[in-house]
């Protein structure tokens, strides 16, 4: 991460940061900052990839990138990365996921998810590297980017990840967690989870008292995503988790917070 204090609003970003994040010299520190970005130039900045740079400059160059939100930009960069190489070449590929500059890593993520190549698990092997990286804006990209992937197939989905939640890396817990959310944000719902939430038990029980603030707010906002469709349900889990765990303070604080929208809790 930049060791520098980020913008949160377009208008105070200096343009020489503009300037320097645009043409790959330094990473966001802000979702804002991202979002002022110009991807074509950025994208035309890979020179030495192992993929078509000059096809994908060229094509950036005449798209449209401003006229569209943040998460159809990345999309859309993540698939001309694909198209120019990164779904035909496994080392442009590999290039892209361990490029310096946040930006394209996450452009990455997207390529990823987008690969008409790679299977469902092939996916998700992909990803982790991205999943558990150190910067806070490749980790979310990993995940949203994949999350129409998991909306096809919430349950094999759970089934895949469950083994994630006792990683060691307390990024590819939240992963786990974050991607299977019933009410993701910036993405779509996840329809039989928001039915039946106690299919993600798998998912959420290991990580009850998590040690990682980062886990534990992803397990509470799974959680509080549920209770707007089964209130009842959720009480119940925040019941027996602290019967079960009455001195854990993590537990105790994702009990507070995943009822924080019911009433009298």
């Amino acid at each position: 991460m930049p060791k520098r204090k980020g913008y949160i609003r377009l208008r105070d970003i200096p343009p020489d940061l503009i300037d320097l994040l645009n043409h790959g010299e330094a990473e966001t520190a802000t979702l804002t900052e991202q979002t002022a970005m110009d991807f074509a130039v950025l994208l035309g900045t890979l020179n030495g990839w192992s993929g078509n740079a000059e096809g994908l400059a060229q094509e950036a160059a005449r798209q449209d990138f401003p006229g569209h939100g943040l998460v159809k930009r990345m999309e859309l960069a993540g698939r001309m990365v694909g198209r120019h190489g990164g779904f035909d070449d496994r080392e442009a590929l590999q290039q892209l996921i361990a490029h310096p500059v946040d930006t394209v890593r996450g452009f990455a993520c997207f390529a990823i998810a987008l690969h008409p190549g790679l299977g469902f698990v092939d996916k998700f092997m992909e990803m982790r590297r991205l999943a558990a990286d150190r910067h806070f804006g490749v980790r979310e990209w990993a995940w949203l980017s994949l999350r129409p992937v998991v909306v096809t197939a919430p349950f094999e989905a759970i089934d895949l990840l469950q083994g994630w939640v006792s990683e060691p890396d307390a990024n590819l817990r939240r992963f786990a967690v974050e991607i299977t959310r019933p009410r993701g944000v910036w993405a779509k719902h996840i329809v039989p989870l928001r039915a039946e939430p106690w299919h993600g038990l798998p998912l959420l029980e290991p990580c009850c008292c998590d040690e990682s603030r980062y886990v534990q707010d992803s397990v509470a906002n799974w959680l509080n995503d549920a209770a707007r469709s089964q209130p009842d349900w959720v009480s119940a889990v925040c019941r027996d988790w602290l019967r079960n765990f009455t001195d854990n303070s993590a537990c105790c604080y994702i009990v507070k917070r995943a009822q924080r929208n019911l009433s009298g809790k």
